[in-house]
């Protein structure tokens, strides 16, 4: 007589499945079939089908497919449904194993494996991050920018922080921060000037480090630690290596800055003789950040050097006399650009710099000129930041044109607008750019005249800018969207000088034709809405001779006046746009020209480093066919998110409302900003389906 199947009702259900399968012809005809039979030689009775696990053929899948089976049983039947156990599954078991009926024992539980802390290897990047990070007080709200790190950290560490170790190497010690942001032992933030702090776990390591260093005997368990005098053998040798290397920082004292340090043994490309730096941040606690010089080819290997006190000279303080009427001619000032709802502050945290005679001595206030937004408006205006200019004389500084080397002439061919160029007398720097295509900085003489000044690189932004589009590339811009997408991002940058250059391409008849009125348009829309200045050529080596006129032109214009540098710890992407307006159109700075590092421009007009919602809603907008810049930002002023947007379509009752709703609510607006009731439909369709 065949034995009794213990778990009739489950086997019923896998015989269904198994049936089922078997029919269909499906792949898992096999795998059903082991399940099976497991399941009628098995002598144990399951309290969950999930117990079944442990029988061979029958997975997790199965296990669902039976639990649904057994809740619908008990459904119809009105009985309790079985809560599925807790603890480990049990040795997956086969039906041979289970032919005898004898239940198996059960295994042994394992001990649960100890998650092991991280610790970084001595003189290692992490190891000398962590030390020059934990240099601040823990409770405090201080943050350290990459130079002021890199300064500090260097003499922990055997590599370099701004030199590949070997030739042909592109990664140094500075690249194990990402490592440390990865496993949330640093947290970094801030735009465009990035600094960096210790989160929770990273002081964890940081004491763990000092306790070693102190003799201490760490506990396995993260953040405990005992005072022993009898210290481990391997404590006591890595103690006494690194005495052999260098004495390290006091870090529960404060440090003082003359107090001499040993630079540890170093390549002789790396720093020595560096001193502890005292760490600076914004007085308002606000903290700031910037882009890595070395992302967009800016890096210097210049060797760290001490940082010279200097005078403290007069400061531009933007808190006095009243806004001058919006200068017309400034595409930036338009409403479209307003201010988001939180009201931020930035104070001065600049470094004294060199005594200035002709810096104005009275102070100046700018009020907000940016309109909000009428469910976001505050009361209190924003104010602009105060900052102490950087002022670097003429004969100083060359001009240079960059060019970015996505810029070709054909695939096989991308040297030679860069070789054309230099046979002009222009040699171009070629790196990749965040925004246009081609661009002017001036370039310090000294590499390191920024970085005295606390500023990463040696280049400064000038206020022209070249985007290039060939005629079947206008075209295909305008199609996809790009066109429109560029402009607005050019207009976000704040450069005062945009230059649309055409360059003539022959088309085949039909697309020319199809999109004749299509490419005029934007030509026109470009110079008279955006206002900017449209040069066109018939071919390649026309617009080689024109970029060369130009450099010629800016050298002359630029190298003969000084320029004034707004250091980065006055930047944010909020205050940026206003702050250059105000400079722009204030008498007292009219007759100065007020620029940027290349980094933080590269980081301001970034497609993601500076990205907030609200620019992200921007763009999900403008992807509707017929919804320009000015359109989308007036839908962003009145619903300030997606969520707000979706859920005014959900408040309507009707199809027909939601099509309506745009015009109704913004039937104010005139000009470009207008929606219509087509296009408002063609919106609803996209944000409002049920």
């Amino acid at each position: 007589m065949a034995p009794t199947c213990a778990n009739p009702l489950l086997l019923e259900w896998v015989k269904e499945i198994y049936d089922l399968a078997k029919e269909r012809n499906t792949k898992g005809v096999t795998t059903y079939k082991r399940a099976y039979e497991s399941m009628k030689a098995c002598p144990l009775t399951f309290s969950h089908p999930s117990e079944a696990q442990q029988l061979d053929g029958i997975g997790p899948k199965i296990c669902d497919r039976l639990t649904e089976k057994l809740k619908e049983h008990c459904e119809v039947n009105g009985l309790p449904a079985p809560k599925k156990p807790r603890g480990k599954a049990r040795k997956r078991l086969s039906a041979e194993d289970l032919i005898d009926g004898e239940e198996p024992a059960a295994p042994s539980a394992k001990k649960p494996r100890k998650a092991k802390a991280y610790v970084p290897s001595l003189r290692s990047g992490p190891y000398a991050l962590i030390l020059a990070l934990s240099s601040m007080p823990e409770e405090s709200l201080q943050s350290l920018s990459k130079k002021e790190l890199i300064e500090l950290a260097q003499p922990h560490c055997e590599a370099s922080f701004t030199v590949p170790s070997e030739s042909g190497k592109f990664y140094t010690a500075w690249n194990s921060m990402t490592t440390l942001v990865n496993k949330d032992l640093v947290q970094e933030k801030g735009r465009p000037l990035r600094k960096y702090a210790l989160t929770e776990d990273g002081w964890e390591v940081a004491r763990r480090i000092k306790a070693v260093q102190g003799g201490e005997v760490v506990d396995n368990a993260p953040g405990k630690y005992n005072k022993s005098s009898d210290v481990p053998s391997r404590s006591a040798s890595m103690n006494q290596a690194s005495e052999e290397f260098d004495r390290f920082l006091d870090l529960e004292d404060d440090f003082k800055g003359d107090e001499p340090l040993r630079p540890p043994p170093v390549s002789s490309t790396s720093t020595k003789n560096a001193k502890q730096l005292e760490p600076t941040s914004n007085p308002s606690g606000q903290r700031l950040g910037g882009a890595p010089t070395d992302k967009y080819g800016t890096f210097s290997k210049s060797k760290v050097r001490e940082l010279p006190a200097a005078p403290r000279r007069k400061v531009v303080e933007l808190l006095s006399s009243p806004e001058p009427e919006t200068a017309p001619d400034m595409p930036w000032l338009s409403s479209n650009f307003d201010q988001d709802r939180r009201s931020l502050t930035s104070k001065s945290a600049s470094k004294p710099l060199q005594q200035t005679s002709n810096l104005p001595s009275s102070t100046l206030q700018a009020t907000n000129m940016i309109s909000m937004s009428p469910t976001h408006s505050s009361d209190k205006p924003s104010t602009l930041p105060t900052f102490d200019p950087i002022r670097l004389a003429p004969g100083t500084f060359t001009v240079h044109l960059v060019l970015d080397n996505r810029e070709v002439r054909t695939k096989d061919d991308r040297d030679y607008i860069a070789d054309e160029l230099i046979k002009k007398g222009t040699k171009p720097l070629v790196r990749p750019l965040e925004l246009g295509d081609f661009f002017w900085v001036a370039k310090c003489h000294d590499a390191d005249l920024l970085s005295r000044h606390g500023e990463e690189g040696s280049e400064i932004c000038l206020d022209w800018i070249v985007e290039r589009k060939r005629l079947d590339d206008l075209v295909g811009s305008i199609t996809d969207g790009r066109f429109q997408e560029q402009k607005f991002r050019l207009r976000k940058s704040g450069v005062k000088n945009v230059i649309y250059l055409i360059e003539e391409f022959s088309l085949s008849t039909e697309k020319s034709t199809k999109f004749h009125e299509a490419i005029q348009s934007a030509i026109s829309s470009t110079q008279v809405v955006n206002g900017y200045f449209v040069k066109r050529t018939m071919k390649l080596d026309e617009t080689i001779r024109y970029l060369a006129r130009m450099t010629k032109m800016l050298k002359s214009l630029y190298e003969s006046k000084p320029l004034y540098l707004i250091p980065t710890n006055a930047l944010t992407p909020t205050t940026y746009l206003p702050l250059l307006t105000h400079l722009r159109t204030h008498p007292s700075h009219i007759d100065k020209s007020y620029h940027i590092t290349y980094p933080s421009f590269a980081s301001l007009s970034s497609k993601s480093d500076t990205l907030t919602l609200r620019d992200v809603f921007l763009k999900m907008l403008m992807c509707t066919r017929g919804i320009s810049g000015d359109k989308a930002l007036a839908i962003q002023k009145y619903w300030g998110t997606p969520r707000a947007f979706i859920e005014a379509f959900e408040g309507c009752g009707s199809q027909k409302e939601r099509e309506a709703m745009i015009e109704t609510r913004l039937g104010g607006m005139v000009g470009r900003a207008k929606i219509k009731g087509v296009l408002g439909a063609k919106v609803a369709g996209v944000w409002g389906e049920e």
